[in-house]
């Protein structure tokens, strides 16, 4: 029976960690989802959790959910602010999103220090500086 069920594939999805200076010139980061298809995404829901390991000792953060009612056609928004203090465990945002009546879903694991200098490029959606999921 589970070889009958059709599983729409996640296409022009994808989530950014974005970086821009506040008032007193420091770095704020924000998550963000950017839907580049021709259609809006509906009844967007999105949780968000960190976890891992660090100097042997296993660290998590609590679940966030947020529900973002519509993503319109080729546009942003913003998830949550996400705190560097974070950047070494596994940030998974998991996200599920109505195209018509079909649920879509896809995982996203920024996995533990790829959110650094060395990964930061432009992203001309946001008009800022990221880490773009690939």
């Amino acid at each position: 029976m589970k070889k009958h069920i059709e599983i729409p594939e996640v296409k022009n999805v994808t989530l950014a960690v974005a970086r821009k200076k506040n008032l007193i010139d420091k770095d704020e980061w924000q998550v963000f989802i950017i839907n580049n298809n021709d259609h809006p995404i509906e009844n967007t829901l999105v949780a968000s959790k960190g976890y891992g390991e660090k100097d042997g000792e296993q660290q998590k953060t609590s679940t966030l959910r947020h529900f973002l009612e519509t993503v319109p056609a080729r546009s942003t928004m913003l998830i949550e602010p996400i705190d560097p203090s974070v950047f070494h465990l596994n940030n998974e945002y998991w996200v599920s999103y109505y195209v018509g009546n079909r649920i879509h879903d896809k995982r996203f694991v920024f996995v533990p220090d790829t959110i650094c200098e060395a990964n930061i490029t432009f992203i001309k959606e946001l008009e800022m500086e990221g880490v773009l999921h690939s």
